[in-house]
């Protein structure tokens, strides 16, 4: 067996409905025992899944943690070297949790107390 066949499987539809389940997004979602539309049904299955996904206001865990981390960077202009230093380090962890949940292509680098402006503009 190869490297790649011995990986486990990752199922990410799955894992993103058990934590929209674990925080009562299931309950009482609107449309609840209507017909599907019959579009639904066809084309690509998981596109229409996050179409269903977007339209209820989910967000996954990787797109909130995205946010507070740029919310955070906006926030540093007023702290002093010590707060800064520890406040980066918290950012840091964050982006490390944000990289081990996110799609691979939107994985991001730690940022530096030297170069907020730069990572600003990285997180948006």
């Amino acid at each position: 067996m190869s490297d790649f066949e011995q990986q486990p499987k990752h199922d990410l539809i799955g894992d993103i409905l058990k934590d929209y389940s674990k925080t009562g997004g299931m309950d009482n979602l609107k449309g609840t025992g209507e017909k599907i539309p019959k579009e639904y049904f066809s084309g690509d299955t998981f596109q229409h899944f996050q179409k269903i996904a977007k339209d209820a206001g989910y967000k996954p865990l990787w797109l909130k943690l995205q946010h507070e981390i740029s919310d955070r960077l906006r926030g540093l202009e007023s702290l002093d070297a010590a707060h800064l230093k520890k406040e980066v380090s918290k950012i840091n962890k964050k982006i490390a949790e944000h990289n081990k949940s996110c799609p691979p292509p939107l994985q991001k680098m730690p940022v530096s107390p030297n170069d907020l402006e730069s990572a600003r503009r990285i997180w948006g």
